[in-house]
């Protein structure tokens, strides 16, 4: 099955809530908050894609792990 279309969609949500968190971290400055609302429904949403995102990029280690196999 090819997955490079939601592998490449996951890995930029994921790039973006890096960001995010650097942004957090180093200025505490929380894009999503600024831009959509602290808590509102939108960003939740965006939060909640974020961290779906991670959970999912976990599968890819098991994906890596089988291609160097092969």
């Amino acid at each position: 099955m090819n997955t490079k279309g939601i592998d490449y969609t996951i890995l930029t949500i994921a790039i973006i809530g890096a960001i995010n968190w650097g942004l957090i971290g180093f200025f505490r400055f929380d894009l999503v908050a600024f831009l959509l609302g602290d808590m509102s429904m939108l960003s939740r949403i965006i939060y909640g894609l974020v961290g779906i995102s991670g959970l999912y990029l976990i599968s890819t280690y098991g994906r890596i792990r089988s291609a160097d196999r092969a």
